[in-house]
């Protein structure tokens, strides 16, 4: 049920692998938060199959809505905007939260929102933090996206730092496949690591002349490859674990000794984290021990605001909502849209 002076956004994303809805109240309280995911059919084929997932998108959007306003208790009649990622992603499953939006907005006479993925993660953060607001340092971590990026004000970026080649969950997901734990990598590696010796091996942190904050996870990768190949070579045993755990270690010292330097540099003493990624026990153990140490607050959101979800982007929609933010029905899927851009 609505309150007097309650803002109310249904948040719809299908950006990739999960269809998913939330109700949002105020930016900051969650009503409903409804997922459908896609990750036991995309490990048949070892990743996401972009016409798979746009088709189980059209089946599953319309239920999860549904869900979402029933779970919440409340209307289409009481929601105030329609807030919706309309990119970056896979462009067909972008189209079918986009065209739904469009449709809901057109059909109940509500404003519609576009949002960007990327800063629907970021978003996630103000859920279970009610003190955290802008200005601070985030890093966003995920499958597609490596960014550190400075929070000036509620939907105002500033990029100092990003991935070169493969982000850091690619990385994860390409190196669980060589080591036969298959898809998706991130949480398996993550397990895996808890039984090995992360100093086993010394896999290279790469640095990048002239530009401190950015990243590169391509030559961490191939080095596993590099290993892996070796020991088949000698015919010496391949121990997973080790490799799982220096792994991680490798590419979780450089995504905390970067932000870190960036928030010294930069004198923030905020530091949130945000994406799939962002639930890494190892990265957040990483970067909870250096901001003790550097005095820095640390934020990130639970395992399930990680992943792809509609809430995250009920919550960046609310705060575009309150600026003034409308889109007409021209709003389209943009698969590379670059954070900040509007």
């Amino acid at each position: 049920m609505k309150r007097e002076n309650d803002t109310l956004i249904l948040g719809i994303e299908s950006s990739c692998d999960e269809t998913a809805a939330a109700v949002i109240r105020n930016g900051r309280e969650v009503l409903s938060n409804v997922i459908s995911s896609q990750i036991e059919l995309h490990k048949l084929y070892g990743g996401v199959v972009p016409e798979i997932a746009s088709r189980k998108h059209i089946e599953k959007i319309n239920q999860v809505i549904e869900e979402a306003l029933e779970e919440a208790d409340t209307t289409l009649e009481e929601i105030d905007a329609i807030a919706v990622t309309y990119g970056p992603g896979l462009v067909g499953a972008l189209l079918v939260g986009v065209a739904e939006a469009k449709a809901i907005s057109y059909a109940a006479g509500k404003p519609l929102v576009g949002v960007h993925h990327i800063e629907g993660h970021v978003s996630a953060n103000y859920i279970e933090h009610l003190d955290l607001e802008p200005p601070f340092l985030c890093l966003i971590v995920s499958g597609g996206h490596t960014h550190l990026v400075i929070v000036k004000d509620y939907g105002e970026y500033e990029i100092i730092g990003r991935t070169r080649d493969d982000a850091a969950g690619e990385a994860f997901d390409k190196v669980a496949r060589a080591i036969g734990l298959g898809y998706p990598g991130g949480p398996k590696i993550d397990k895996l690591a808890k039984e090995g010796n992360k100093e086993a091996i010394a896999f290279p942190r790469a640095k990048i002349d002239g530009a401190p904050y950015d990243f590169s996870f391509s030559g961490v990768k191939s080095a596993v490859l590099n290993h892996i190949n070796s020991c088949q070579m000698k015919g010496e045993e391949i121990n997973r674990a080790d490799i799982a755990a220096s792994f991680q270690e490798s590419v979780v010292d450089v995504l905390v000794q970067k932000t870190i330097t960036a928030a010294k540099n930069y004198h923030i003493n905020k530091i949130a984290m945000a994406g799939g990624v962002a639930s890494n026990s190892a990265l957040r153990k990483g970067m909870e021990r250096a901001c003790t140490r550097e005095g820095f607050q640390l934020y990130y959101p639970s395992p399930i605001y990680c992943t792809d979800n509609g809430a995250m982007i009920g919550v960046a929609g609310y705060y575009e909502y309150k600026k003034g933010t409308r889109h007409g029905w021209d709003l389209n899927a943009v698969p590379n849209l670059k954070i900040g851009q509007r």
